[in-house]
């Protein structure tokens, strides 16, 4: 097991998993699979501001997660958008947990107290393209229902809610300190980070096997 910054030479294994989603599933409101070199364009822009991280097992990416701003303007430097993608066949195994611990123990090391994510939900229980696990998934870590807008997007033929969840990282402080782009943290104190997370979770699946 091994969680890692991802690099833009992941682009090709993390668009070929993305792709999944854009094709059979209504997490994503993508309606066309980005090629690889657009794929490449995304993680080098998100890694000049934000954490990508990518979850390993034996060597295949099981699933990324990234952030991003969760608004453009100056004011909302202290809270952030999350995205997380795991591999189709590969759900309900713990790397999304995972993934969301390292994006909050790093979060705050740039001065970000909130995170949120924008999730889509079915308006029907039969939908053969989403279910309800994203909105679960989200409340098990704690992240609560901010916001909700019903019938807002089309895919499939079929219209879709959106929801926000959030979830508070760190204290609200009167005067907060600078936003700080994850290109100037310290690196290595980043890849500590991972490290722990990963040998905590070797620890767990040990005891319960």
């Amino acid at each position: 097991m091994k969680l890692r910054i991802a690099t833009p030479d992941d682009a090709k294994k993390l668009q070929k998993l993305y792709a999944w989603y854009v094709i059979h599933s209504a997490a994503t409101f993508e309606w066309d699979v980005p090629d690889v070199d657009e794929f490449r364009r995304r993680i080098e822009s998100t890694l000049k501001d934000y954490p990508y991280i990518v979850v390993e097992e034996d060597g295949e990416i099981m699933g990324y997660a990234y952030v991003s701003p969760f608004k453009g303007r100056k004011a909302y430097e202290w809270s952030a958008e999350t995205s997380i993608y795991i591999a189709h066949e590969s759900r309900q195994k713990g790397y999304g947990s995972l993934l969301y611990k390292a994006l909050e123990k790093i979060m705050p090391l740039q001065n970000v107290c909130n995170l949120y994510a924008c999730i889509a939900r079915p308006t029907r229980e039969d939908d053969p393209h989403l279910s309800m696990a994203s909105i679960c998934f989200h409340q098990l870590l704690g992240y609560r229902l901010c916001a909700e807008f019903e019938g807002c997007a089309v895919k499939y033929d079929t219209w879709y809610d959106m929801v926000w969840m959030g979830k508070r990282i760190a204290p609200l402080e009167e005067h907060p300190k600078p936003f700080l782009p994850f290109s100037s943290l310290n690196r290595g104190e980043v890849e500590k980070i991972l490290e722990r997370l990963c040998d905590q979770y070797e620890e767990k699946r040990e005891e319960h096997r």
